[in-house]
């Protein structure tokens, strides 16, 4: 029998099978009909009638059929690298599935630094108290709809006037000089803001990219304590603010810090806040928002009453107020 010959008017257009495709990796990896209808629990005929129906619907021959033997065609190989992987994730995923059926759980979505540098570290107060409760965060920095994405809530950084109705505010924030209590006692004094000069400052090196990001700055805030010439040693830059904690934390330099995320190195005495008397204010604050086909279920209700406890800790901590015309309550 002459090959097939591929052919644009005969060529089909609608998805494969997900059992032609098992069938496929089963004859590929096997190299035999025979073995793949034993691994698959089918008849060989049956097998052989499923790599048929795939290779009328791909348009090509998958598989050169010698007496004893088979072998993949170029086309065969090319969407083996493919299935595979693409199996493995699907069987992931369904095993996921399996495990979590009928389990409670919360899917949060927020930023990577936050994840890492404040909710991460009280995730296991919750779970100690919750423990059949299981959590899964997406940390992007994408925002996502939470009327359609598969994540019961969202914890965001913006300004109180983009932020969605019925958000609840967590807390504000300051800027504040952060340091390594190691690298003051083995630097210059730093004792007031001219002193700055002596060191090297670190600071997020996108921050140009908007708007809101800016008023991050050490150059805002320099100008805002009319310290607009001061030159420091060199700058250093980074993407994420766990990065410019990290840079602190490990003697790098003059970090301008979030006093919310790293209020925790503070009390530990890991950074010390080296001029207090010259925080600055930030537009930005932290918000919580539920998404709406969620906020009945009673796991979502505690896990939000346990944030809302976490975050009046940090207020109090860094000396934060909630402002009433921003703060809206859960049902």
């Amino acid at each position: 029998m002459e090959p097939m010959q591929p052919s644009q008017t005969h060529l089909r257009t609608r998805p494969i099978g997900v059992g032609q495709l098992r069938a496929f990796v089963a004859v590929a990896r096997n190299l035999n009909f025979r073995a793949a209808a034993e691994e698959l629990a089918l008849t060989q005929s049956a097998v052989s009638r499923q790599i048929q129906a795939l290779e009328d619907e791909v348009g090509v021959p998958l598989f050169l059929r010698h007496t004893r033997a088979v072998e993949l065609t170029g086309a065969g190989a090319q969407l083996m690298r493919t299935v595979v992987p693409s199996l493995d994730q699907l069987d992931a995923a369904v095993r996921m599935i399996r495990r979590s059926a009928g389990r409670k759980s919360v899917a949060i979505s927020t930023w990577a630094s936050f994840a890492s540098m404040w909710l991460i570290t009280r995730l296991e107060a919750f779970q100690t108290e919750y423990p059949d409760i299981d959590i899964r965060i997406d940390a992007t920095d994408t925002v996502v709809d939470l009327d359609t994405a598969d994540v019961d809530l969202a914890l965001r950084y913006t300004t109180p006037d983009n932020v969605q109705p019925g958000a609840v505010r967590l807390f504000g924030e300051q800027l504040t000089p952060v340091a390594s209590p190691w690298l003051l006692k083995a630097g210059q004094p730093l004792q007031r803001g001219e002193d700055l000069a002596h060191f090297t400052l670190v600071e997020a090196g996108d921050s140009h990219r908007h708007m809101n990001l800016e008023t991050l700055s050490w150059r805002r805030w320099l100008e805002a304590h009319q310290l607009g010439k001061v030159e420091p040693k060199r700058w250093m830059y980074f993407n994420y603010a766990h990065q410019i904690a990290q840079a602190a934390l490990t003697g790098q330099g003059i970090a301008l810090a979030r006093m919310p995320l790293i209020a925790d190195s503070l009390a530990s005495g890991d950074l010390v806040e080296i001029l207090p008397h010259m925080r600055l204010d930030s537009p930005l604050a932290y918000w919580l928002v539920v998404g709406p086909r969620s906020a009945a279920r009673p796991e979502i209700k505690a896990f939000c009453a346990w944030l809302l406890l976490q975050a009046q800790a940090t207020r109090t901590a860094i000396g934060d107020g909630p402002d009433p015309d921003t703060v809206d309550g859960l049902d």
